[in-house]
């Protein structure tokens, strides 16, 4: 089956979530690839969802967190102090999945505004819970299409810290966990490297070069010693993933594409 670059995006970061793993949701595409993890690779995975939603299993994705979805396919709905206080804070997540609007080198993340804070060229949906998650969750990954306005040299403004200005930021910033250990793209798969803590590339998607990586980010963007080729999807993969958007475009009104 021939596949797209986002196609290609939502399945590597799909595969990154662990089975039985317990997983902090953001909507959009963080939502997109860990449902269709629990519906391939990671049957047993948790969502989470702000909202109080545990063991979610929504069979569209949800418009947003209060989507009543979510709560209907839960194994169980909890306040939103309980989800950040008990499971969050309280060191009960093993994965939180991001998206952003910008990134930087070091998985520092802006959804706030592009542009100066008090004349920004474009306001952003805002922070939500994805400050708390970035701090306290055990391990981040984030998704999101790369582009040199997306993947900056310096950011707008910090919504959510990644690994701080690198090296032992992190630590010194007080925040527990491994903070992000992943970056998916439409184009590839970055990592922290060790010490620095910045992310390098760990992974080309098929028949991506280095160059266009490179022209895609607004940093000089390094590469692993050695760089690996994604796998491509699978028609199963594939299959899964493009049911769920034909359920969800058709749940919402939209046209095929849209979900």
């Amino acid at each position: 089956m021939t596949y797209t670059t986002n196609e290609m995006m939502t399945v590597a970061a799909a595969r990154r979530l662990k089975n039985g793993s317990v997983c902090f949701v953001g909507i959009g595409l963080p939502s997109k690839a860990a449902n269709l993890a629990r519906l391939t690779s990671s049957p047993d995975v948790v969502l989470i969802y702000e909202s109080g939603p545990i063991g979610a299993k929504p069979s569209v994705l949800p418009l947003s967190i209060g989507d009543g979805e979510l709560a209907e396919t839960a194994d169980t709905v909890v306040p939103t102090g309980e989800i950040f206080r008990y499971w969050l804070q309280g060191g009960r997540i093993d994965v939180g999945f991001l998206g952003a609007a910008q990134v930087d080198r070091f998985g520092n993340i802006n959804t706030t505004v592009v542009g100066d804070y008090h004349s920004p060229k474009v306001r952003l949906p805002g922070a939500g819970g994805a400050p708390e998650i970035a701090g306290s969750a055990k391990s981040v990954l984030i998704i999101l299409k790369q582009s040199a306005r997306s993947f900056v040299d310096k950011l707008d403004f910090i919504t959510s810290v990644g690994h701080g200005e690198g090296g032992d930021s992190r630590k010194r910033l007080g925040l527990p966990g491994a903070g992000p250990v992943g970056i998916i793209t439409d184009l590839c798969t970055m990592e922290p490297e060790a010490g620095t803590n910045e992310f390098v590339v760990t992974a080309l998607h098929p028949g991506v070069t280095r160059e266009q990586v490179t022209a895609a980010t607004g940093w000089p963007i390094r590469f692993a010693d050695s760089v690996e080729v994604t796998a491509e999807p699978t028609d199963v993969e594939l299959t899964a993933l493009r049911d769920l958007e034909a359920r969800t475009a058709a749940a919402h009104g939209q046209a095929p594409g849209e979900a």
